[in-house]
């Protein structure tokens, strides 16, 4: 008797954006518009995240880290010059800080929700400090408020890495909305994603200064001068770079920003659904969200305890991908251990280093389906079982 083998399954992504009609609609207006460059989706952007975070300025830009380097640049932040930041976090903060002569120095993080502490950064404070760069952790919202009472005793700019938090808020105050300049990301993986991408926000004056040095320094973008005779009719006001987002990116950007409440709600229920089935794994720590916060959820990342759970953290994202086609990542490999950072005097950072060897994000994006939570929670219950 011949045997029915069931069909394998297909590759899940750790991460997939969740693009509708309504963006390829709007990439093809712009298309047929003719303007590709940085002009009305950029600019309807601009306007959508001052409406949503009540903030004075808005520069749509090429990326992320783009906007963290025009946010030094404002700063005048130089040669000699310290910014305090997290080392469990990307290394665009960080590189950002170095491409001015700055240095960063790395503080550790909070073993609950693995964002920064106010307490951690004013024990990092030196006469040579200038600025405190922030990051939400995964969508956790740190305490803006009181970084925003400690960077104001201390006469420090304030800097917010929001790139995982472009919908996250903390007891009413979004992500975005208490620093003297934020940033988001529109990368391909985050919550509203454009492929590429940024945000610049924050204090007029200095968003206006970033903007031009993100257009090449020049007084007026192509937008403004568009229909004019002549269109050569501008001046160069400092050596600036070129950073201005294309309408291409934000004809994307724009619609996934006004779809932010819609993907944000998905990957709560995604997030609340792996908490449910997995918090009673023994060495598997779920995400604690704290009272008061709307968690981003960009990340859904657990902690995996090699002393109590059944496998370490690497053997179990092995055998998800290889037993049942399920891909994970890791967020992050600690900044101060990477080639660049290793030779600088560091304090010990003991949460941070645990925490980068044990966590692992599982998948959590709106194109998910509940069959799809449903594989993910049955393979690591598999795992540990």
């Amino acid at each position: 008797m011949s045997q029915t083998l069931e069909p394998a399954a297909s590759p899940l992504p750790w991460n997939r954006p969740l693009i509708g009609e309504e963006e390829i609609a709007s990439v093809v207006d712009t298309l047929r518009s003719g303007w590709l460059t940085h002009g009305p989706k950029a600019t309807r952007l601009e306007h959508a995240a001052r409406e949503r975070l009540d903030v004075e300025d808005a520069f749509a830009v090429t990326s992320c880290t783009a906007a963290l380097h025009l946010a030094v640049l404002a700063a005048d932040i130089g040669a000699g010059d310290e910014v305090i930041t997290p080392s469990l976090t990307f290394c665009a903060a960080p590189n950002a800080v170095r491409h001015v002569g700055a240095h960063p120095v790395f503080v550790d993080v909070d073993p609950t929700t693995l964002c920064v502490t106010p307490e951690a950064v004013e024990a990092a404070i030196t006469p040579l400090t200038r600025a405190i760069a922030v990051m939400h952790y995964g969508g956790q919202m740190c305490d803006m408020r009181a970084f925003r009472r400690l960077a104001d005793r201390h006469g420090l700019l304030l800097i917010e890495d929001a790139a995982h938090a472009l919908h996250a808020s903390r007891d009413g105050l979004p992500a975005g909305s208490a620093a003297d300049l934020s940033t988001f990301s529109f990368y391909a993986n985050k919550v509203a994603a454009a492929g590429e991408g940024g945000l610049l926000v924050g204090r007029g004056e200095l968003v206006h200064k970033a903007r031009l040095l993100g257009r090449h320094g020049i007084d007026s973008s192509a937008w403004q001068r568009h229909g004019k005779r002549n269109t050569a009719d501008y001046e160069v006001t400092v050596p600036g770079l070129k950073y201005v987002m294309p309408d291409l990116t934000a004809a994307l950007a724009v619609v996934q920003y006004d779809r932010l409440p819609e993907f944000t709600q998905r990957r709560a229920a995604i997030a609340a659904s792996y908490t449910s089935a997995l918090a009673d794994l023994p060495g598997l720590s779920t995400p604690v969200v704290l009272p008061g916060v709307e968690h981003g959820w960009f990340l859904y990342a657990v902690l995996i305890d090699p002393g109590a759970a059944p496998l370490g953290r690497d053997q179990v994202a092995d055998a998800l991908l290889e037993r049942h086609q399920i891909s994970t990542s890791v967020h992050f490999k600690p900044v101060h251990l990477l080639g660049p950072y290793q030779d600088m005097v560091h304090r010990p950072l003991p949460v941070t280093e645990t925490a980068a060897a044990r966590q692992l994000s599982l998948p959590c994006f709106p194109a998910m389906s509940d069959q799809d939570v449903e594989r993910v929670i049955r393979a690591v219950r598999e795992l540990w079982a």
